[in-house]
């Protein structure tokens, strides 16, 4: 197992992309987490799997937990929030009750502090991506940024705000409703235009109304996935399902779009949970796609 903190930056045009990786680490064994996966399929690709890092020695998924930092000439914009200190989840022990400084050193490191953060953009709202939506404060769940405008979709959030107050969900309780009580949600469409540089863009399936981040006037110079796709084996073969995905038959429409969308062009595809380095181009491969990385 490996956990380490690492920022690297990449920039285009006038923009800044930078990643904030809080946590490496193995999830599930890769026939668990992509239920669909055929033995015959995983032999074929245990060996380039290794090679990217995407699978340990116990054929596990090893899975990147990341935010990314925009930085255009305007504002400084999150998108998504990893994992968090100090919060209860005691199902996932390398998640439970974290209080290491490897998200905040990652953000001092590429020069802002908290305060600084103009917008939150939350891709969907599961534990791993709202976790330092806030920070515990004198026993109080807060907003580790506290002037910022976190935008959450407004179906998606209906959603979970009727589950939890059905059956507490954890990360609702202590990372979601705290933003709305503290009046600094903003409840948009999943295909909102935030600014003339960045955009949401509607990739429903892993969760009802999961959103993609688009940078560029043309919505073409980056693209943030957020977890329409979790691991190189579904761009290889796109019609295999997470097994957490709330609709896989959306999901895998979403994701064949997507890959398609963008196979072969320059736009810089930026992948939540793909090993590091994690941003590169799509390419088409064979009957499925591939990601052809990129260094900063």
């Amino acid at each position: 197992m490996r956990i380490r903190m690492t920022t690297s930056t990449f920039r285009i045009g006038d923009s800044f992309v930078h990643r904030i990786v809080e946590l490496d680490a193995p999830s599930s064994p890769v026939l668990e987490f992509l239920p669909a996966l055929t033995p015959e399929q995983f032999a074929e690709s245990r060996a380039w799997l290794k090679s990217q890092r995407a699978l340990d020695d116990e054929d596990r998924v090893l899975i990147c937990y990341q935010s990314y930092v925009v930085r255009t000439p305007q504002h400084n914009v999150l998108v998504d929030t990893c994992l968090g200190n100090h919060k209860d989840r005691p199902h996932r022990p390398l998640w439970h009750q974290r209080s290491d400084n490897r998200f905040m050193a990652g953000l001092a490191q590429i020069g802002l502090a908290p305060g600084d953060i103009h917008y939150v953009l939350c891709t969907h709202l599961h534990t791993d991506h709202v976790g330092w939506n806030t920070r515990l404060e004198d026993g109080r769940w807060v907003p580790t940024f506290p002037n910022a405008r976190y935008l959450f979709s407004g179906i998606e959030l209906e959603y979970w705000l009727d589950r939890n107050a059905k059956t507490v969900v954890p990360a609702i309780a202590d990372s979601v409703v705290p933003i709305l009580d503290a009046k600094q949600c903003d409840i948009v469409r999943s295909d909102y235009g935030l600014s003339d540089l960045l955009s949401l863009v509607p990739a429903p399936g892993h969760t009802i109304d999961h959103y993609a981040v688009t940078l560029g006037k043309h919505k073409t110079d980056a693209v943030f996935t957020g977890d329409l796709i979790h691991s190189p084996l579904q761009a290889r073969w796109p019609e295999l399902s997470m097994r957490l995905d709330h609709d896989p038959a959306q999901g895998i429409a979403t994701r064949r779009s997507f890959l398609e969308k963008y196979c072969d062009t320059p736009t810089l595809c930026c992948f939540a949970h793909f090993p590091s380095p994690s941003v590169g181009h799509v390419k088409r491969w064979g009957d499925g796609y591939r990601c052809d990385y990129v260094n900063e």
